[in-house]
């Protein structure tokens, strides 16, 4: 699996997309990618079955996902970062990887905010604020990872592209811009009286793993590992990019509230469907194709970062529009995915 990754494929060298290739690549991405999540959906069902309820004081179905997504944050993530960091290739533009992020970002809040003004004028200002975090930031880590990942004529080698999107991008967005439009559409600012967003933002992003982390992988990448070392951590990385799906089906299975379903049905859009469009658009204007574009425009078009809800949570904003958004967006993403492989070849 690894060698095909690395290699491109035999169907994708160029533009001759044929139909049989271009449904053997969906099926290589579409396998391991539902079939990891619906391993989580079963666990999650399991997880809320009575019986395994009383095996434990505290529910189960709350208690694993929780420590699962402590693991993946702290050790799991990160660990990947260190050994994908050594194979991927950081030569030539890959710093217009984040700015290509920021004006996602930009072009999503702008979007956003324009329905605001124009659809959603009686809403309050709770549900604005979910509205605007939730067209803004994706899922670039736990969904974002491993669809490049798994992708035949990505892989590895154009895996430093995701990573300094996410990076220097969503993890900025998120830890940076999320937590300011939040304290200031809060319902109580009982959280920011001791602590100014921007020094929420900073805490929450210096004390996020993953930077020290890219950091480590990238004064690693010139030393040479046993063989023994290096094919462990290989194994290791790609068991955590399978059990971040097993975590997000895990979390869908969760997922009661479906309401407000229009509100979530227009944040999509936006996210995943105008501002990756644009994204890809420009990038085609200043000559960036290729590999390089499709994993940009694929990491625009992510579908809502778990990290909304927690944002969400921390100040009292909408969880339901949250929730919702969050579920209808990882569907989205079963149909999103093909028109960008389509619209944007390698």
């Amino acid at each position: 699996m690894n060698d095909l990754h690395e290699s491109g494929g035999p169907y994708l060298r160029g533009k001759n997309f044929t139909s049989g290739g271009f449904v053997w690549v969906l099926a290589q991405i579409y396998l391991p990618l539902c079939g990891s999540i619906l391993i989580g959906i079963l666990i999650g069902i399991l997880l809320g079955l009575p019986q395994v309820q009383h095996l434990s004081n505290r529910p189960l179905q709350h208690q694993v996902p929780a420590y699962l997504g402590k693991f993946l944050f702290w050790i799991g993530v990160p660990g990947s970062l260190i050994h994908f960091l050594r194979q991927v290739d950081l030569s030539g533009r890959v710093l217009i990887s984040p700015l290509m992020a920021w004006v996602a970002f930009a072009a999503s809040l702008f979007l956003a905010w324009c329905c605001l003004q124009l659809l959603f004028r009686t809403w309050t200002a709770t549900t604005r604020g979910t509205f605007l975090i939730s067209t803004m930031v994706g899922n670039t880590g736990y969904i974002g990872y491993p669809v490049v990942l798994l992708l035949p004529q990505l892989g590895t080698p154009y895996f430093g592209w995701a990573i300094f999107y996410d990076l220097l991008g969503t993890l900025f967005a998120a830890y940076g811009l999320g937590v300011i439009i939040g304290a200031h559409y809060s319902r109580s600012n009982a959280l920011t009286k001791s602590i100014s967003p921007w020094q929420q933002s900073l805490v929450a992003f210096f004390k996020a793993p993953t930077l020290p982390a890219f950091l480590m992988g990238l004064a690693l990448r010139p030393v040479p590992l046993p063989n023994w070392l290096d094919s462990g951590l290989q194994g290791f990385a790609w068991s955590m990019v399978t059990l971040s799906l097993i975590l997000m089906g895990i979390r869908l299975q969760q997922l009661r509230s479906w309401g407000q379903i229009l509100p979530a049905i227009a944040s999509t859009i936006i996210r995943m469907a105008i501002a990756p469009l644009l994204v890809g658009l420009l990038l085609t204007v200043f000559g960036i194709t290729g590999a390089p574009r499709l994993v940009i425009v694929l990491q625009a078009g992510m579908p809502s970062a778990f990290a909304t809800l927690v944002l969400a949570e921390t100040f009292n904003l909408d969880r339901e529009l949250s929730v919702t958004c969050i579920g209808v967006s990882s569907v989205m993403l079963l149909l999103t995915l093909p028109l960008w492989l389509w619209s944007f070849p390698v």
